[in-house]
């Protein structure tokens, strides 16, 4: 038996991004998008490419990206935000909520859905994370892209 093994490809060129952030946490939100944006240009997403829009909160992310998913335009997704521990349960609410609202996404449209949003103890726990989180997420949603294409491609071959 041999083994395949598919190769990481961060190649970002002619790839669609969609990048739903969250307003709540504003000053966390930008700097996952300022670090996202970064990384993708520098992986090879034209601007043209990319398209970002905002929602009022983490809750609302999962609707957002299940209408860009609906539209078939972009071959990877990108969820940016932050949910900050508060006083109450609603942080465990809005994170587990959230969380499994963004993977449904991907899992129900079958398109990569990288999530970067936080869920932190702190303010400074976010804005410590935030840099690394929002390049992590450009970095899988081009590798989750191309190594859908790669399978498909490898399915096709064998019909």
């Amino acid at each position: 038996m041999t083994v395949g093994t598919f190769e990481s490809n961060m190649a970002g060129e002619g790839l669609r991004i969609g990048i739903v952030q969250a307003r709540f946490n504003a000053d966390v939100g930008h700097g996952l998008l300022s670090s996202c944006l970064a990384e993708l240009k520098r992986l090879g997403v034209a601007d043209e490419d990319i398209l970002h829009i905002t929602v009022p909160g983490a809750l609302e992310i999962p609707l957002a990206l299940q209408k860009m998913a609906e539209t078939q335009q972009f071959d990877a997704l990108v969820a940016l935000g932050a949910v900050i521990r508060g006083e109450t349960y609603h942080f465990e609410l809005v994170s587990n909520e959230s969380g499994a609202g963004i993977t449904r996404i991907g899992l129900d449209y079958g398109i990569p859905v990288a999530n970067a949003v936080l869920t932190t103890e702190n303010d400074e726990q976010a804005e410590a994370r935030m840099a690394e989180k929002g390049l992590e997420a450009a970095r899988a949603a081009v590798e989750m892209a191309n190594l859908l294409f790669a399978l498909e491609e490898l399915q096709a071959e064998e019909e």
